[in-house]
């Protein structure tokens, strides 16, 4: 950064010969437990943009939006904007909805801080390179605690995948996410499609569940799940995770660290913050910097994939917005699944919705109100069972809460009433709605 010029309303910055816009500057994003505004963010992705830039350049990216802040809602705008700067690329991808869209493609530092200006505090690439489209050159392992699991437990998990990935000549690199979970890349030759790839990943995640069966679970209905959700989905298409130095809404500016195997097992995810990586960054720089230079196969986790479905253990549910797979069970939570001719019917889950929100806070304070109102109930639930989905509409997201009464005698169970909030955006998108009316939990953003 070469100096700046100052407006009323904007700075313009000099960055590698390019000049870039920054408008309102001294905007507030963070304001609860620490105070950073817009330029501070901006600030802290030059400091590690060599870093930043290494998980998202040459790639596609989703614009996750928050413009008024990190303490507001966020919005996806997958098209780049129309009054983008000359020299920013742009690739047009294709989803599974058969539209298209015109995205945008991060090649510098300026480009990068042209995205944060926008609002983007989260960087959320696709796992492809511009040049090839079809053929993922990255497996997402995203490992996402359930309620009430502790870092410790996703440790643990993390470390059986690293030896799971090490006996199929597999490197991993993981990092925090951001929040409560860990991701783990996996850096792979350009040779199969997103199917496959999501394949691959169902095989290791399924692996992984054998292997610490009370840690890990791969089941996809939140109903079913305990421990850590190793989300084979994230390697579907059209399905983008937070990469590495990315600000994360959280109130103590956390972000998204790359780590070195060696600390995984001590590391706490709050140490990495906006405040601490710039230094973490300038002393050690870049633990993942030799990752494009240890791209593995997926023959072995294939064939292990291929043992699976030999042995009668199928593909496993795909995000809602996907069509029917061939091979794929009946896309229908269990608690909602009816008895089918030649199985046995499954026991359903007694689950009710008591919030629904654009606003989290404003949903988890209708949990509570609930609580207030059938305090005998309440007193039944295990931490598990309160079921938090965030749910993506095709411009924003909102909140949907229900409990598992499970663990509640019949006699006593409250039954479904309306629930409070009971708000969704205008328009969410066929999605959505199929989620809500189907019980399908999907998931807006890694928010683990």
């Amino acid at each position: 950064m070469n100096g700046a010029a100052k407006s009323e309303h904007a700075e313009t910055l000099s960055i590698e010969g390019r000049q870039v816009r920054i408008s309102h500057p001294d905007k507030l994003y963070f304001t609860r437990q620490v105070q950073l505004s817009k330029l501070d963010i901006v600030k802290y992705y030059l400091s590690v943009a060599p870093g930043a830039l290494h998980g998202i350049s040459d790639r596609p990216i989703v614009l996750k939006r928050f413009v008024n802040g990190a303490e507001q809602d966020a919005f996806y705008q997958k098209r780049a904007p129309s009054d983008r700067p000359g020299w920013l690329r742009t690739v047009t991808l294709s989803f599974p909805s058969g539209r298209t869209a015109e995205e945008v493609v991060v090649d510098d530092a300026a480009g990068l801080a042209w995205i944060v200006n926008l609002g983007c505090i989260e960087l959320h690439p696709h796992p492809v390179r511009s040049g090839d489209l079809d053929h993922p050159d990255e497996m997402r392992v995203d490992l996402d605690p359930g309620p009430g699991v502790g870092w410790d437990n996703v440790r643990r998990v993390a470390m059986e995948v690293k030896a799971l990935l090490e006996e199929v000549r597999l490197q991993g690199w993981p990092k925090t996410s951001g929040s409560r979970g860990m991701h783990i890349n996996v850096r792979i030759h350009p040779r199969w499609g997103f199917d496959q790839v999501r394949r691959a990943a169902l095989a290791l995640s399924r692996a992984i569940e054998r292997r610490v069966p009370a840690l890990a679970t791969s089941k996809w209905w939140k109903e079913e799940r305990h421990g850590v959700f190793l989300d084979y989905n994230q390697n579907a298409k059209d399905r983008t995770t937070a990469s590495a130095y990315s600000v994360r809404p959280l109130p103590d500016a956390r972000v998204s660290a790359p780590l070195g195997w060696d600390e995984v097992e001590a590391c706490d995810p709050a140490d990495f913050t906006v405040f601490t990586m710039p230094a973490r960054f300038a002393q050690i720089g870049d633990p993942h910097a030799g990752m494009n230079d240890a791209a593995g196969l997926l023959d072995s986790l294939l064939e292990m994939a291929a043992r699976d479905e030999a042995e009668g253990l199928g593909d496993a549910p795909w995000p809602p917005h996907f069509s029917k797979m061939e091979g794929e069970a009946p896309r229908v939570a269990p608690s909602r699944a009816k008895s089918a001719a030649k199985k046995p019917a499954r026991a359903k889950m007694p689950l009710i919705t008591v919030a629904n929100s654009q606003s989290k806070a404003e949903a988890l304070a209708g949990v509570e109100r609930w609580k207030q109102s059938h305090p005998e109930a309440a007193q039944h639930l295990a931490i598990d069972d309160v079921l938090v989905d965030a749910m993506r509409g095709r411009y924003s997201t909102w909140t949907r809460i229900r409990v598992n009464l499970r663990h509640v005698p019949e006699h006593i169970r409250p039954p479904q009433e309306k629930p409070d909030p009971d708000e969704v955006p205008k328009w969410t998108g066929p999605a959505s709605k199929r989620a809500r009316k189907s019980g399908e939990s999907q998931r807006a953003d890694t928010g683990n």
